[in-house]
């Protein structure tokens, strides 16, 4: 029988965990400090927050231990919630049932490098940031490219993407194998290492994106990607978001292979001007960002047509990188938006940020209805996004304490979810479910689809202690 009593939880149990941990581990391998707990199950970057904080948090060293702590809160059933770069921004790492937070902050070592197989495997804290810097040498890269502070065991959760994604592909497109601890301890490495495998189940690509809820992703094995010879970024206007929009989904349909397109509106670019983030002022109209690369030759071809398109729809010049340096300015507005809207608040504010992918052909439609509904509300609200695979984000700044100002935000927000569900989208194009979007998750499939999810989820953890709560409900 299912049961998942918190008071339980808070008291008893919770002290049988925390107790056997720092006997089989350390003293210091778990804390119960309350600035620690706080951190670990509060964001200020999450769409939503709860009161309920977990009662302990972990901090293994290795594969081995995670399995311990698995194993004893297994025993005593008291759940984990796994926690890597905390970027996250739908409640996905928060506690709602308690439990301990399994942070993997001290598993951030590249364990094997394999130059000439172009792959890599790493331990989930490490930064896909960090990991380019480290391994830039080779010529190689890893493409995948969300917020700049998160860690490759979120991006496996979550399975995010970035402003590579047109390109790329999503993070599902880059993982070879993982090795993961189950609820009750069992560790398990979901393939070999070649490119390619028709061996069995694919249990790599079930664990992508299940967000902690069937097990503890404690080793990944990355593919990796040539630097492109020649790389080039540029920046142009547009008189209004739809003809932005369109002129996005028309370099897709042209068949352009573009490195990135991204979006922002004529708000998320004053917020860059404001938030003082980058070194230039840019124009506080609807741009579109470009990503260009390949060899010279490809690359400035592809700016011939991609001018012409955008010229079509009513842009002004195109604004070019003049060196690697001006390309990472230019670059860093659309990397930095969210940041740069954070620098703004007063206090009491929050942001929701949120996001939805939809077929191209709608992406126009979708943009100019949701912005114009965002721009009614009479609050600070950009519309940003990647564009090239349908994919876009609204940010709203909003009072908290307000609830009128809250209500019409959970509105505005929740109408462009159904909108996206109405043309044929999704929920969410990359930030994942978590606690924040379960009611749309059942729009968008239906009750016989999460039922399948839920059988899977009871077969791997069947007393619901991975991360319990989130991608669905836990059952009654």
């Amino acid at each position: 029988m299912l049961t998942l009593d918190k008071s339980m939880l808070t008291s008893v149990n919770s002290r049988k965990v925390i107790g056997e941990i720092r006997e089989l581990l350390s003293e210091d391998t778990i804390s119960t400090d309350d600035e620690d707990l706080h951190n670990h199950g509060y964001s200020e970057w999450s769409s939503i927050n709860i009161d309920q904080l977990p009662v302990a948090v972990a901090y293994p060293k290795s594969t081995e231990e995670v399995s311990i702590i698995a194993k004893v809160c297994h025993k005593y059933r008291v759940p984990m919630v796994p926690y890597s770069g905390g970027s996250s921004l739908e409640a996905n790492f928060s506690a709602p049932y308690g439990g301990v937070s399994v942070d993997f902050s001290f598993m951030d070592k590249i364990i094997q490098f394999h130059e000439d197989d172009m792959d890599i495997v790493v331990q989930p804290a490490v930064s896909w940031m960090t990991l380019n810097e480290d391994i830039k040498q080779s010529g190689l890269f890893f493409p995948v490219d969300p917020g700049p502070s998160a860690k490759i065991g979120g991006m496996v959760g979550t399975s995010c993407s970035g402003t590579n994604a047109v390109r790329y592909g999503t993070m599902k497109e880059w993982v070879v194998n993982l090795t993961v601890v189950l609820a009750d301890g069992t560790v398990v490495k979901t393939r070999k290492r070649p490119r390619k495998s028709s061996a069995g189940y694919n249990l790599t690509n079930l664990f992508i994106g299940s967000e902690g809820t069937l097990g503890f992703v404690t080793e990944i094995t990355l593919k990796l990607a040539v630097i492109p010879q020649e790389t080039s970024v540029a920046v142009v206007t547009f008189p209004t978001i739809r003809d932005a929009a369109t002129a996005a989904s028309k370099v897709m349909r042209a068949g352009v292979p573009v490195a990135a397109m991204e979006i922002m509106d004529d708000v998320q670019m004053s917020v860059v001007n404001r938030s003082g983030s980058t070194k230039k002022k840019w124009k506080e109209v609807p741009t579109l960002f470009f990503k260009f690369s390949g060899t010279k030759a490809g690359v400035q071809e592809n700016i011939k047509i991609v001018e012409r398109i955008a010229k079509s729809h009513k842009s002004g010049n195109f604004e070019f990188a003049r060196d690697a340096q001006e390309q990472k300015t230019l670059w860093s507005a659309r990397k930095e938006a969210l940041w740069s809207m954070l620098a703004l608040r007063d206090e009491g504010d929050e942001v929701w940020s949120t996001d939805v992918a939809v077929p191209l052909s709608r992406l126009s439609d979708i943009i100019e209805v949701s912005k114009k509904e965002m721009d009614d509300l009479g609050l600070f609200a950009s519309v940003l996004g990647h564009v090239g695979d349908g994919n876009f984000h609204e940010s709203i700044m909003y009072d908290n304490t307000n609830p009128k100002e809250k209500e019409a935000v959970t509105k505005c927000v929740h109408n462009m979810v159904n909108r996206a569900l109405e043309m044929d989208g999704t929920c969410t194009g990359e930030h994942g479910v978590g606690l924040g979007k379960k009611e749309s998750l059942m729009k968008e499939l239906g009750p016989d689809t999460i039922g399948v999810m839920k059988n899977i989820k009871g077969a791997l953890d069947p007393l619901w202690l991975m991360n319990p709560g989130k991608i669905m409900d836990y059952p009654t």
